[in-house]
């Protein structure tokens, strides 16, 4: 009788995992979620409900608002959600939204911008240092239209403070400066 137990519990040792034969299941630590680390905390700055104003062509104040979040798919991306009243086709409502993950392959920022006039733009970058911006993120090919040669653009978030911020959308130019094309004024809703 004693062999059997005896065969019987190395039968069951070898068929359990080895997590499972842990002398104390409460010390083995809980697998970290994915997309958890430092890295991808790095946008973390621009999550929030904002309220945005920029300068218009006639000189008056434009308003938006943008709703950033960052648990719509686990802690992978950064979601916007963009409305500008009456800025759209047609005069209706200008609507864009892009998903903005950190892309541990290329060690880079990843960003997908779709609006309801018909743009798409996918830009790469992250955090910058020696520079009066913070984070930078750029278009991976010339943009244009019928209008406009088609050329690099990007975006750039600059004096991020806990309640405000400046966002910059610049087109590259032929001498390689940047010239900005929107600069829009965030302040964090109350």
């Amino acid at each position: 009788m004693r062999k059997r137990l005896v065969a019987l519990a190395a039968l069951v040792a070898l068929w359990l995992p080895p997590a499972a034969l842990a002398a104390d299941p409460a010390a083995t630590p809980a697998p970290r979620p994915p997309c958890s680390g430092p890295l991808f905390k790095q946008l973390d700055f621009w999550v929030g409900d904002w309220d945005l104003e920029f300068d218009q062509p006639d000189g008056s104040i434009g308003h938006a608002s943008n709703r950033i979040t960052r648990n719509e798919f686990g802690l992978c991306a950064v979601v916007e959600h963009f409305v500008q009243p009456g800025g759209g086709p047609g005069g209706g409502d200008y609507i864009g939204s892009s998903y903005t993950t950190f892309d541990r392959q290329l060690g880079k920022w990843r960003q997908m911008w779709v609006d309801n006039g018909g743009a798409v733009f996918v830009l790469t970058g992250g955090p910058v240092e020696g520079q009066p911006y913070i984070f930078e993120l750029i278009t991976t090919e010339p943009r244009g239209d019928d209008q406009h040669e088609p050329r690099l653009a990007r975006m750039i978030w600059e004096q991020v403070t806990a309640d405000s911020l400046v966002w910059r959308w610049q087109a590259q130019q032929p001498d390689g400066s940047w010239r900005d094309l929107w600069v829009l004024r965030y302040k964090r809703r109350t």
